[in-house]
């Protein structure tokens, strides 16, 4: 396979996701020469935005919001806002609606959100206070790769908590079916039964982050996050190249670093014919047996009014998590984690244009949903999902100017890095939690290339730290052969 014909570069970053993006940027600070590679003609990965159902209609393609982004240890460092980037903030991150016409709102407020859920509030104060107290020691302890935390009794506190199952939890924790639905809704972001070990701990990041900072959106769309990004980085003399397919590792060139913003099946894609990767054998067998999880089924809608939702208290927030209880949330869940799709799947769903105008005409909106499906299904959700919504907001069919569906196989043929329409770069179960993909993390068997995508540690989410953390990796090994070779 020809070699491409790329700029002289200190390194190679392949793929133009927030992680690859992220790693390119903090290169480029330590003045290295940085040539970013995507195969689409459109960067940004999972961070992009376009026009997929009517002219005017701004849809998010995969994520849209970013509460780990606005507290990310590393992206929140960037002067991004001289870069065009602009936030906009729900009045609450979240609404979680119940059958009965009310809801239990997620808050910036930590005593607002309490009183939200009556008898349960202090129990809620004593499970998230201490965290959101110290949040951006929090952040930075969690939003790493293992190491011994600097701050023990906060890291214990949360750890004794976060690998707990999100249903053991929210039963020891909560007495009412209200709080105990509320937090099985953060707990089903972790994209696994909630019976399994570990399914807390994004519920307690989520909970932290509405309440240091919120959930907001990018204005404008996802995609203004990635220009915001690509213009930073090009300030550090950093390049971008669209439209550049990399087949194969052999068609780089020899001496440049190389980060991989991919996943193990990605990685395993692109070593198979070269023969610097001829002693990779153990290596391709963690690749090989990584796991890769449940699949999502999203759904982008352009509505002709705001959502017609029961519990008014639905329209204060950015994101609304279509359930109802607990026992309801863990069924759709654990039948996704065994191969099945729920007939009342649990929807993330969000309203961005509320908040954001100019992603929809005037007096129109956006809305952008999914739900849980298993990995690579090939069966039809709209009409569930869309049942779901109207469950909690009748007439929300009658609002519907046009839909975008997009199953498994879509998603990852538009975007290879999910596998089978998984969103997180491989299952998060506890055998993947800390040693994503294996022990070596970020490193491979060699020493000039480096993974640097969800599929290491801390994981899945828009906060950069993927790509970071391997960067930092890099300079880490640069220095330590500079120094033996003195």
């Amino acid at each position: 396979m020809a070699k491409l014909d790329l700029p002289s570069a200190d390194a190679i970053v392949v793929g133009s996701g927030p992680n690859g993006l992220a790693a390119a940027i903090r290169l480029a600070q330590s003045g290295w020469r940085v040539v970013v590679l995507e195969a689409e003609d459109t960067p940004g990965g999972g961070v992009r935005s376009a026009e997929v159902t009517l002219p005017g209609f701004v849809h998010d393609l995969y994520s849209a919001v970013y509460p780990f982004g606005f507290c990310s240890p590393f992206l929140s460092t960037l002067p991004l806002d001289h870069h065009g980037l602009e936030w906009a903030f729900p009045a609450a991150a979240l609404a979680h609606p119940f059958d009965d016409g009310s809801a239990a709102l997620l808050h910036h407020s930590l005593d607002e959100t309490a009183a939200g859920l009556g008898p349960d509030g202090p129990a809620y104060q004593r499970l998230i206070g201490p965290l959101v107290a110290d949040w951006q020691e929090l952040f930075s302890g969690v939003l790493g790769p293992p190491r011994f935390p600097r701050h023990p009794f906060l890291m214990a506190h949360f750890g004794l908590h976060a690998l707990r199952s999100g249903r053991g939890l929210a039963r020891s924790v909560f007495k009412t079916e209200k709080a105990r639905g509320f937090f099985a809704g953060l707990a089903a972001h972790s994209i696994l039964p909630l019976e399994d070990l570990s399914s807390s701990a994004i519920a307690l990041m989520l909970a932290v982050a509405a309440h240091a900072a919120g959930w907001p959106v990018a204005r404008g769309g996802s995609q203004q996050l990635t220009v915001a990004l690509i213009s930073y980085l090009k300030s550090l003399g950093g390049q971008v190249i669209t439209g550049c397919s990399v087949e194969s590792l052999g068609q780089l060139p020899l001496s440049p670093v190389v980060l991989l913003d991919i996943t193990p099946r990605g990685l395993l894609r692109l070593t198979q014919d070269s023969s610097e990767f001829g002693s990779w054998d153990s290596y391709r067998g963690k690749l090989e047996r990584f796991r890769y999880g449940m699949a999502s089924y999203k759904m982008d809608w352009a509505l002709g009014s705001a959502v017609p939702w029961r519990a008014p208290e639905c329209k204060l927030a950015g994101t609304i998590h279509l359930g109802g209880t607990l026992d309801e949330i863990c069924e759709s869940e654990r039948k996704a984690g065994e191969g099945q799709a729920a007939e009342r799947p649990f929807v993330l769903f969000a309203q961005p244009s509320l908040f954001d105008p100019s992603r929809a005409p005037a007096g129109k909106q956006t809305a952008w949903g999914y739900c849980h499906v298993p990995n690579g299904y090939a069966g039809d959700m709209v009409s569930a999902i869309e049942q779901q919504v109207e469950r909690f907001a009748p007439g929300f069919r009658d609002c519907i100017l046009a839909r975008s569906v997009m199953g498994p196989a879509d998603l990852e043929r538009h975007n290879q890095n999910l596998v089978g329409g998984d969103i997180a770069g491989g299952a998060l179960n506890l055998g993947q939690l800390f040693l994503r993909p294996g022990m070596g993390l970020y490193q491979t068997p060699s020493p000039r290339i480096f993974l640097c995508s969800s599929s290491t540690p801390p994981g899945p989410g828009v906060h950069g730290m993927c790509g970071f953390w391997a960067a930092e990796t890099v300079l880490r090994s640069r220095k330590r052969l500079s120094n033996s070779a003195r």
